[in-house]
């Protein structure tokens, strides 16, 4: 089985172009946003445009909930296909998906730039943020039973004859909802918040003391955060504080990326130690 990653920042136009993307390049199925679409239909999942705050999207979009990406595993098994594509907004939410699905590493990356003028991005961005419009690539008659009490509307693009070679019927249809969330600001987290879950995440490790902990959002990946922790590590064996050092990385990236829903992309450390003999 081959997965390849279709990335992109939040509202870029990447679930409109999924279905073509996943034709162009053989995948018979889609993971988006918690679910699994095979065939123009949703075979398993939860969609994360169901769920009522932000933070909850993220985490089922990233398949945190063990039963919902036990779930799509078995259904995924079951289909067996030959390629999957996975869809994220940054090459790490890609990869971390694979994981928690069991899946090999994408073999390649698909970036909507690759894909999309910046003019058709920005229009894309503009329905989502001005409008809270989410696309998800199946028909309206399909995803309806999902979403009672939800906005939900057919939304069809003609594209050139080139991409009009998808012979099956509705592939062209996408559907348009409004997620509860969507009506909510913008969500920031201050530097005070980031440090009291790096604490919490590390409390009982009674080895390690932390001094001081800054953060800054990475320029490089959407939703992502660079820690900055100047720390001490009693004594020790270079083994030990090794150990030490993967263990408290895991917690806190566990411990941040579950509660905020952002990316931890690097942890930068200023260790100062004792190394025993």
């Amino acid at each position: 089985m081959e997965t390849i990653a279709f990335t992109g920042p939040p509202g870029s136009g990447k679930s409109d172009r999924a279905l073509v993307i996943a034709y162009e390049n053989g995948a018979s199925c889609i993971i988006d946003d918690g679910i699994l679409i095979y065939h123009n239909r949703i075979a398993a999942g939860v969609s994360a445009k169901k769920e009522p705050s932000y933070l909850g999207a993220v985490r089922r979009a990233l398949f945190w909930d063990d039963t919902h990406a036990e779930d799509v595993r078995r259904k995924i098994i079951k289909i067996n296909p030959a390629k999957i594509l996975i869809l994220g907004t940054s090459d790490k939410m890609a990869q971390r998906i694979a994981d928690r699905l069991k899946l090999p590493e994408p073999s390649r990356f698909i970036h909507i730039e690759d894909v999309a003028n910046p003019e058709e991005i920005k229009q894309a961005r503009e329905a989502r943020h001005k409008e809270g419009k989410h696309v998800i690539p199946v028909p309206t008659m399909e995803l309806q039973p999902y979403f009672k009490g939800y906005l939900v509307d057919s939304l069809r693009f003609f594209r050139n004859k080139k991409r009009d070679t998808i012979k099956q019927k509705g592939s062209e249809e996408r559907s348009v909802v409004r997620p509860v969330f969507s009506y909510y600001g913008k969500l920031t987290f201050s530097n005070r918040v980031i440090e009291t879950l790096v604490r919490y995440a590390v409390k009982d490790m009674k080895k390690i003391k932390i001094y001081d902990i800054s953060s800054e959002r990475s320029r490089s990946q959407t939703n992502g955060i660079i820690l900055y922790i100047d720390l001490k590590i009693r004594q020790g064996t270079p083994q030990e504080i090794k150990r030490l050092i993967h263990m408290m990385r895991d917690k806190i990236q566990k411990e941040i990326e579950y509660t905020t829903g952002m990316s931890l992309e690097t942890i930068k450390l200023n260790v100062t130690t004792v190394v025993a003999n």
